[in-house]
């Protein structure tokens, strides 16, 4: 490891285009897992100039209207606060293209009784934990995704009138022997109301940056990028269209970490895209929290249709206190990785998606509804019994 380094991560808010197609996506899984946990899904939104269109399949006893769809997508964009000429919760044209299942898929996923419930797809996940900050994860992407809440806050309460639900941050941090140190650039550029100018920005989004960071670790002014266009009026999906799935690295880990590829959002828990890198996130926190290692990545493997595994690497990055083989070993005798079982642990089948759809599935305090179940460490008890001497 280099004894000094720079390294960036982004974040963008719940008004960016992509994040408004998120959270429609998710707010739709939500909607049948409330009325049927055993829902199948797979949702995807676009959204543009007052046009939202959502496509996809879905498998449920659940019963829910074209208008009741239409309702609560509407209700969601005003809660974003999108009121704009361009793109407002009133005017929005919404098509519904939803549809039902393919059967090929049931077979192949359904348990039966000679068989367990498969994977809902082929693909690879990850998981990936560090103790740079208290919620384990990269501080770049953590204070990434600190600004803009704090600016979402800052919006909702006091500039509504000033500032717009579109917004993107990038922090890059100074790290000195793996350890981050200070903060090297700060971007953040916000919508912002036509005749609110630069200046009146940059007073207000000065301090929220400041406060989002750790003493001592603001930047120099210049070295602290705010609107650097100049101008951000047009925005949201009147300014860029949006699609589901496209900020998979803002979701995960900030590019600090790899990922397998596959979106979460809109996606229901039988599909291992999104409940295999939850389960990866929730062994390499435990791993991490445990003491066991500074940092650690794990990756599995799935077939469609099968229950089992193809695959699960782990490693600690030359961090851990004891072999990587050690903890691998431990892991497969004592945790499920079996679709169904990860469901199970986790409580997944829950209305529990829409919130993870702004500022990252990972990183937030597990809630007693089950939501962020996979921030849990309830196994760092088990892993330090087994590995202390």
């Amino acid at each position: 490891m280099a004894q000094q380094y720079l390294f960036t991560s982004e974040s963008v808010s719940a008004g960016h285009p992509d994040k408004v197609c998120d959270q429609i996506s998710d707010l739709i899984v939500d909607m049948y897992l409330e009325q049927d946990p055993e829902s199948r899904l797979a949702i995807e939104t676009l959204a543009t100039t007052n046009r939202v269109i959502i496509a996809g399949e879905y498998r449920s006893t659940a019963v829910i209207s074209d208008d009741e769809i239409e309702n609560a997508i509407r209700e969601l964009v005003c809660e974003i606060g999108y009121e704009q000429e361009g793109f407002h919760h009133e005017h929005l044209q919404i098509s519904n293209f939803l549809h039902g299942q393919s059967a090929d898929i049931a077979v192949g996923v359904d348990a039966t009784a000679n068989k367990d419930e498969g994977a809902g797809d082929q693909g690879i996940m990850f998981g990936y934990a560090c103790n740079e900050t208290e919620s384990f994860m990269p501080a770049t992407l953590y204070y990434s995704h600190r600004i803009l809440q704090n600016l979402h806050k800052a919006r909702v309460e006091e500039f509504s009138d000033v500032l717009g639900p579109d917004a993107k941050s990038q922090v890059t941090l100074l790290y000195s022997d793996g350890k981050p140190i200070r903060a090297h650039k700060v971007l953040l550029s916000t919508q912002h109301a036509a005749d609110v100018s630069l200046e009146k920005v940059r007073e207000i989004v000065f301090p929220i940056l400041e406060n989002s960071l750790p003493k001592g670790w603001m930047p120099a002014k210049e070295d602290i990028l705010i609107n650097p266009t100049g101008r951000f009026v047009i925005g949201g999906p009147d300014g860029d269209t949006g699609l589901t799935g496209r900020k998979i690295i803002v979701d995960t880990y900030g590019g600090a970490a790899p990922h397998g590829g596959g979106a979460f959002s809109g996606k229901d828990p039988t599909k291992v895209d999104r409940s295999g890198a939850y389960m990866m996130r929730y062994l390499a926190k435990n791993i991490v929290a445990s003491g066991l290692a500074d940092r650690c990545t794990c990756q599995v493997a799935y077939s469609i249709g099968l229950a089992k595994p193809l695959s699960l690497y782990l490693t600690t990055h030359r961090t851990g206190k004891v072999d990587d083989q050690a903890i691998l070993e431990w892991t497969l005798k004592n945790v499920d990785l079996r679709p169904q079982a990860i469901r199970e642990r986790l409580n997944l089948n829950s209305p529990i998606y829409l919130r993870t759809a702004s500022y990252g599935h990972f990183g937030r305090s597990p809630q007693e509804d089950g939501g962020f179940s996979w921030e849990r460490t309830d196994l760092v008890d088990q892993l330090k019994q087994a590995f202390t001497k």
